[in-house]
């Protein structure tokens, strides 16, 4: 049953049914709307009763560039090459030798270009028309994403010179105060996820990938001024996890999560999820 919701099949239910249903079938017991403990359950509760309709430009990959520029500047914004309706608008001759494509409404519609001489434009004809074509609500019943206007963007391809892979640093935060930094890495080969609170000590625990403390990720030279960024793009909402790279010791924005996993990623052990459920205070009302 979770495998057909996730892949959209369950449309026949309204949202609460579907948060019900799935939550049972993900972690074996009954989810609490009333007295939700744990943080997957309060991030049911958010999704379904917190329609705050500021998110969905927030969750829009181009949108949210123009807000995220006013609140903490320009320079920490990832240029946009291009924007597009569809793929066939897409003139890949002027286009520089090395970008992204993203897809604006959704997760996981990515296409890398590391040299457009070798770029493979059907599968990434075939993989952008697909993402294009969905409607990501419809996953996870994640309310933001439901009426977004999908499209295309290019951005330059970030690299940093002194890693092998471009890492992002994803801050949790609470009523607008950092948390958790969750970083992944190896994530096209063997995907793993590290946890840190903001003082940089490893947390020995884990959500959904599997932790390593044997790989050592140092404390960011900029940490601070990553935290106080967060903040001041969460401070206004219960619960935001705030994505940033860092690459040639530039930090640089990447986007506002408000419902994390959809509220589906296992917490290991399970008591460091009802830990990080005590952290998110809930609205006093529904909206």
């Amino acid at each position: 049953m979770y495998s057909l919701g996730i892949r959209g099949f369950l449309g026949f239910l309204d949202d609460e049914s579907f948060a019900k249903v799935m939550y049972r079938c993900k972690f074996g017991r009954k989810l609490n709307l009333q007295k939700p403990q744990f943080f997957n359950e309060k991030i049911q509760w958010l999704k379904l009763y917190d329609h705050n309709p500021e998110y969905i430009k927030l969750v829009d990959k181009y949108e949210v560039k123009k807000i995220v520029a006013k609140l903490i500047g320009e320079k920490y914004v990832i240029p946009t090459i291009g924007v597009w309706n569809s793929f066939d608008e897409i003139d890949f001759d002027l286009l520089p030798e090395s970008f992204v494509l993203k897809c604006t409404h959704d997760s996981g519609g990515i296409v890398i270009c590391k040299d457009k001489n070798s770029f493979n434009y059907k599968a990434a004809e075939k993989k952008i028309k697909r993402s294009l074509s969905r409607n990501y609500y419809y996953v996870g019943r994640e309310w933001p994403y439901k009426n977004i206007t999908p499209k295309i963007i290019a951005e330059p391809l970030i690299v940093d010179r002194a890693e092998k892979d471009l890492r992002d640093y994803k801050v949790f935060t609470f009523n607008g105060k950092p948390k958790m930094v969750q970083v992944d890495f190896d994530r096209f080969t063997n995907h793993r996820r590290n946890l840190y609170d903001t003082e940089w000590n490893y947390i020995p625990a884990e959500i959904y990938y599997s932790t390593d403390p044997n790989v050592i990720i140092k404390k960011p030279e900029k940490l601070e001024e990553l935290l106080v960024l967060s903040e001041k793009l969460s401070r206004d909402y219960p619960f935001v996890r705030v994505d940033f790279y860092i690459a040639n010791g530039e930090i640089l924005f990447g986007e506002l999560t408000f419902l994390h996993g959809s509220g589906f990623e296992e917490f290991r052990p399970q008591k460091f999820g009802l830990e990080v459920g005590n952290w998110l205070t809930l609205p006093n009302s529904k909206s």
